[in-house]
């Protein structure tokens, strides 16, 4: 017998779970909408199989249907929000951003995308300039937020639609983006240019740019920002002084992970 079979890999084996994410591997690049018979042939798995365990993904909330195409959502990046934990992210981050910190003398931090909202899981704080603290943990509306702006931008469409059907866009301060087109507009802005620039939009006073943290396939698992008061930092100085050191950064916490994931598939 194949020493691959179900059956030679230990009583510990679930085939259910091994199918389910074979399903879920199903969506790729070249097929981020298959239907039923594209995931049963994907899979190899039979067309009333295929059909039980894409509707339990639905019920799940990770996959959505038109009745005839399929395509994840947003929330099946939860499953790699715990992988990006056990790498430690914050910990290869958090020299990183005291080194930025110190080069640029103002508050950076790294978040991840749970939608609606980006979590943080590192930072230097320089000074508070804003009424609350922000802590690992923190989450902000991700619509409202520098960092949250080039996770967004990052998404594919369907994956964007899931992300709207869960955001509450609240006017938080006058400059708050909260229209479809024009948060589209700045997210087509920000997927061109590879950073992006809040201003005001999460509280009045506070102006920051980020930058997405790439894996080694080019997508963003992260982003790293930089935090300054409006009245401090006009915004041609964050242009020419903020961006260009923050974009090193966002290379070099990419290359670190990078690193370290290798290590750990090596090990």
């Amino acid at each position: 017998m194949d020493s691959d079979d179900p059956v030679e890999r230990g009583a510990h084996h679930v085939q259910s779970l091994e199918r389910g994410l074979a399903v879920i591997k199903a969506f790729s690049a070249e097929a981020p909408h298959p239907t039923l018979s594209d995931v049963a042939r994907i899979t190899g798995l039979t067309r009333a199989a295929a059909r039980r365990f894409l509707l339990t993904l639905v019920d799940l909330g990770y996959v959505r249907t038109d009745g005839k195409y399929f395509s994840l959502t947003a929330r099946v990046l939860d499953l790699g929000y715990a992988y990006l934990s056990s790498m430690s992210l914050s910990e290869i981050a958090q020299p990183h951003l005291e080194r930025l910190s110190a080069q640029v003398r103002e508050s950076s931090s790294v978040s991840v995308l749970e939608p609606p909202d980006i979590v943080y899981v590192a930072r230097v704080a320089v000074s508070r300039i804003m009424t609350v603290s922000i802590n690992v943990g923190t989450r902000f509306p991700a619509y409202a937020t520098s960092m949250g702006h080039v996770l967004l931008a990052d998404m594919s469409p369907a994956e964007f639609e899931a992300y709207l059907m869960v955001a509450d866009f609240d006017r938080l301060t006058t400059h708050t983006l909260t229209e479809r087109a024009a948060l589209q507009a700045e997210l087509a802005k920000v997927a061109e240019q590879g950073w992006a620039m809040v201003d005001q939009e999460l509280e009045e006073g506070l102006r920051s740019v980020a930058a997405p943290i790439r894996d080694r396939l080019g997508r963003a698992v992260a982003a790293v920002n930089i935090s300054t008061h409006a009245s401090r930092t006009p915004i041609d100085l964050v242009r020419t002084d903020l961006v260009p050191p923050l974009l090193e950064t966002a290379g070099a916490i990419a290359a670190d992970l990078a690193v370290s994931v290798s290590k750990v598939a090596r090990g």
